[in-house]
């Protein structure tokens, strides 16, 4: 039998956390003098107040998380975060029904990027800024920020990490978890704030800034504007967001090497190379058939544009800086396929991930060596170390489930009555926690249109795909609730 006591014990920290961060979209309400002071006010006391409840009568005094209770944290926290976040939607009056406030807060939380928003400038101010707040609390996951401060509150923490932590790596910044959750934590915030100052000085507000940083930072694509990053078309403003994009979709810890100095030991890094130059080589080449689609007479803007939506797809940001659906179909499709390959494990960003990529690929490089050396034994190594036959068993499966919950998705909305390119852009950007698709779920339109039930489902898909289907899909298992 499963103790519940430690799950309630998280989950009512985690809502007392939720309220408490949505009391800082206070000042912008105020400042702005936007109205929804009030709303903010009462959901943060409704997350606080039943967070405490939660605590105090069913989980205080909770000992240590083992495996079950750690994927039951993961999963029904996820849910306890996106059903009381989307409580400032609901009494504010911006999103008025509980499935299109339940779809914004999950495609927030989940930093997918698709928005029910037909005019996003008219949000007042304290709920947009909670809207970008949501990814960024997403981005890195609540979850391994509480892990950060459990020692403080006599609870162990490696259950959660390995649950929550995106992406098949077992790289450590520290021996102990939570050290590795709070320098993670600690560079999240530092490359946020740089990223803030960066665009503040490069001519948006500190309101945007702001917002366009955590969303930056968290790959979630969640913008101020109605055109998104289109609305500023400035050099000064989209390279810096193409840096941090790419920051944020690298794996967190290679970039703490960088940043500490260890030089050497991210380009010895070879998912962090395949990942830089397969976008340096792509954007290139797509460069060169925009201008030569678009006859622009500017080479960089192509070069730009080119690069910030191929960085935005591949990273799962989402932002958009042009229709990349009115270039060519040959393109559209290339973006489409961009849309499963996803960044690098150990980030903030969804998709397959580039790893699994890598390993799948270097997998079918000696299988046709194996044919004309059929007794050699030729391991499959990746960072200079062997790669466990358990862990290649695991990529496969997890690429087929992958794959086949894609397919089954599509084929749901279709049996809904949506086209081809709608259903399967909008469950393939759902599944990778991307935001735009194709179809009539572009980047020049939104998710407003879809039914109710089509809305559920792809919440649904972006919950599995950010916390990487088996943390999920092993509650469907029965013998995930037998006693051991």
């Amino acid at each position: 039998m499963i103790n519940f006591r430690p799950v309630a014990n998280v989950i009512g920290i985690l809502l007392v956390l939720l309220g408490g961060m949505m009391l800082t979209g206070l000042p912008f309400s105020l400042y702005f003098q936007s109205g929804d002071d009030t709303a903010l006010l009462i959901s943060a006391a409704i997350c606080i107040v039943t967070g405490l409840l939660i605590w105090w009568l069913i989980g205080k005094g909770a000992a240590t998380v083992n495996k079950r209770q750690g994927y039951l944290i993961v999963s029904l926290g996820w849910m306890a975060m996106v059903t009381f976040g989307m409580i400032p939607y609901l009494v504010s009056g911006v999103i008025p029904d509980i499935t299109n406030s339940f779809f914004e807060t999950m495609s927030g939380m989940t930093t997918t990027g698709a928005s029910i928003l037909n005019d996003i400038e008219s949000v007042p101010k304290g709920i947009l800024y909670w809207r970008s707040l949501t990814q960024w609390i997403g981005g890195m996951g609540i979850i391994v920020l509480t892990v950060a401060i459990f020692p403080l509150l006599g609870i162990g923490g490696i259950e959660l990490f390995t649950a929550e932590a995106p992406g098949p790596t077992s790289d450590k910044i520290h021996p102990r978890i939570q050290e590795t959750a709070k320098r993670l934590w600690l560079l999240y915030v530092l490359l946020t704030s740089i990223l803030t100052l960066t665009l503040y000085f490069a001519g948006m507000t500190f309101y945007e800034a702001i917002n366009h940083a955590f969303t930056t930072m968290a790959t979630g694509g969640f913008s101020t504007q109605n055109e998104s990053l289109m609305a500023f078309n400035t050099p000064a403003i989209q390279y810096p967001i193409i840096l941090f994009m790419f920051l944020a979709g690298n794996n967190y810890t290679v970039t703490y090497w960088g940043i500490t100095g260890r030089f050497k030991k991210v380009w010895q890094n070879e998912e962090f190379k395949a990942y830089l130059f397969f976008i340096l080589v792509l954007a290139i080449l797509v460069s060169l058939s925009v201008h030569s689609i678009t006859n622009s007479s500017s080479f960089e803007k192509s070069f730009r544009d080119s690069l910030f939506q191929i960085v935005s797809i591949i990273t799962t940001t989402g932002y958009v800086s042009a229709d990349y659906t009115s270039w060519s179909a040959g393109l559209t499709m290339l973006f489409f396929i961009l849309m499963f390959i996803g960044a690098c494990a150990g980030s903030t960003s969804g998709g397959i991930k580039f790893i699994r990529d890598l390993v799948l690929v270097n997998n079918f490089y000696l299988v046709f060596k194996r044919i004309f050396h059929p007794r050699a034994i030729v391991p499959l190594k990746l960072n200079g170390q062997t790669v466990a036959p358990r862990i290649m068993t695991h990529i496969i499966i997890f690429l087929l489930l992958y794959l086949i919950i894609f397919v089954l998705g599509s084929v749901a909305m279709s049996i809904m009555g949506y086209d081809f390119a709608t259903a399967a852009g909008a469950v393939a950007t759902s599944l990778g926690n991307v935001g735009p698709g194709i179809g009539k779920v572009g980047p020049v339109d939104n998710f407003a249109s879809l039914s109710g039930e089509a809305k559920w489902l792809l919440s649904f898909l972006m919950l599995l795909g950010r916390l990487e289907l088996f943390t999920i899909l092993v509650l469907f298992t029965p013998f995930f609730w037998k006693s051991n």
